[in-house]
């Protein structure tokens, strides 16, 4: 007994070692994974795997062709099979019921006697009716279930572009704060530096002390900067952790080629009626137009070929009497073929009213398509203005962060030999801070305009292989 409880607590401490081990390798890997910096395709094609916006478009979609294999269903014919077993007297009297889904009916003539003896009584048959002609009412139907699919399909790419362009424009983000960061953190040190060699001339009287708290509240704020700074690349970490669908994780970048300027390309023409705003929009004015057909094919006889195999059985005779061994099978049986012509006479007035209303709605869709493609049109132009100020901006900062680089260092030089005071060191010191975080968000704006340029074409393929090369 000893050794067995031995052997199961040897046992159990060995699982528990395995189960921590394990535990702990699966800890190690999410860190790993955690930590690997994302380059921009990657984040891109995390969010369209990962954001849930595009599995609802995809599961809509879904929905909309299936409808299109619903509407093709009313070409075939209906079969209704019954089977019906029960026990009822069968009392009847002569006399008419205005349609209703209450009083069962009883069939037979009225034999002078009442009772509440009960038989059995059943029923079974097979109805086949069919519509061989509709005057084209079911294909336009079908060609409204295509007009609704086409809708939901152009929805899932519109909401597959804005995803992605989310995610890259997020990464964007993230890319220019952590350069903004190192910027603030060199910052930090110059004025560190600067503290320190103010501290030696002022402990040796060369500097009056009050040069020594002018570093130092310079120092201040270039801290404060950098703790603002520090606070909006963790912002801007955790919009690119909810973009790629992985809200709380802490991801990293990879900035690869971002940093530099992209090289220029002659610009391309856009045929803004292909973007899918615009698709979309001429799907919905044919949705529209489609509902119109259904509406004006509604408006006409309906046809129906019917044919009928049918048995009935009963306990109860002519004479009053009951069988009580008869009735639980139909033993009575009968076919029937035919056709029926059905014709809403009056309903003319609604379909009117209704393809009045349609007229409207189509007249709207086509008025939102117009105004799509202008805010189009106006967007592209605007992006063409930001890339050519960006690429501007860009050359213009390498001369501005020369210049300040070789300001602060004329300052300090100045200071050193006393031919000026620490408020010129101190501006020159903010000045160069700020050239080097225009210098690093410039190029990233460059980036920016042409992802805006790529979202206008909608498709970001071109820009992603820009990046990648």
């Amino acid at each position: 007994m000893k050794r067995n409880a031995r052997g199961n607590t040897t046992a159990l401490l060995r699982r528990l070692g395995l189960a921590s081990l394990l535990l702990a390798c699966a800890g190690l890997s999410g860190w790993a994974q955690d930590a690997a910096p994302l380059k921009l395709e990657q984040a891109v094609a995390l969010a369209q795997q990962n954001y849930p916006a595009i599995r609802a478009a995809r599961a809509q979609a879904q929905s909309a062709e299936a409808g299109v294999e619903l509407a093709r269903t009313s070409f075939l014919p209906h079969a209704d099979l019954l089977w019906q077993e029960n026990r009822a007297t069968r009392n009847n009297v002569f006399g008419l019921l205005l349609p209703q889904s209450t009083l069962p009916s009883i069939s037979g003539p009225d034999l002078g006697a009442r009772t509440l003896q009960s038989a059995w009584g059943s029923a079974g048959g097979l109805l086949v009716s069919w519509e061989p002609f509709d005057f084209g009412l079911r294909n336009a139907q079908v060609d409204l279930a295509k007009a609704q699919r086409k809708q939901a399909a152009l929805a899932e790419t519109i909401t597959r572009l804005e995803v992605e362009s989310a995610a890259a424009d997020a990464f964007l983000t993230l890319l220019a704060a952590e350069q903004t960061v190192r910027a603030a953190q060199s910052s930090v040190d110059r004025a560190e530096t600067f503290v320190g060699a103010v501290r030696v001339l002022a402990d040796n009287q060369l500097r009056p002390g009050v040069d020594v708290s002018r570093a130092e509240a310079e120092l201040a704020g270039a801290r404060n900067q950098l703790i603002l700074a520090q606070q909006t690349a963790d912002l801007a970490r955790a919009n690119l952790a909810d973009a790629i669908g992985l809200p709380g994780s802490n991801v990293t970048v990879e900035a690869g080629p971002l940093l530099q300027l992209p090289p220029s390309a002659p610009a391309s023409a856009i045929n803004l009626s292909l973007h899918p705003l615009a698709l979309s929009q001429v799907a919905s004015v044919d949705a529209a137009k489609a509902r119109d057909k259904v509406l004006a094919r509604s408006w006409f006889p309906r046809f129906n070929w019917q044919t009928a195999v049918y048995g009935r059985g009963t306990g109860a005779r002519l004479d009053g009497t009951f069988t009580n061994g008869r009735g639980f099978y139909p033993d009575t049986f009968n076919w029937a073929t035919g056709v029926t012509i059905s014709f809403p006479v009056f309903d003319f007035l609604g379909v009117r009213a209704r393809r009045k209303a349609e007229s409207s709605n189509i007249a709207a869709e086509q008025a939102r398509y117009e105004q799509v493609v202008s805010t189009l049109k106006t967007q592209d132009k605007r992006a063409s203005i930001l890339l050519e100020a960006a690429r501007k901006i860009a050359a213009n900062n390498e001369v501005q962060l020369k210049a300040a680089r070789e300001t602060l260092n004329r300052a300090k030089v100045r200071y050193e030999y006393g031919l000026t005071n620490v408020v010129e060191v101190a501006d020159a010191q903010r000045l160069l801070a700020q050239a080097e975080i225009d210098d690093a968000v410039a190029r990233l704006a460059v980036w920016r305009a042409l992802l805006a340029g790529a979202k206008l074409q909608g498709d970001l393929s071109p820009f992603l292989e820009m990046v990648k090369k």
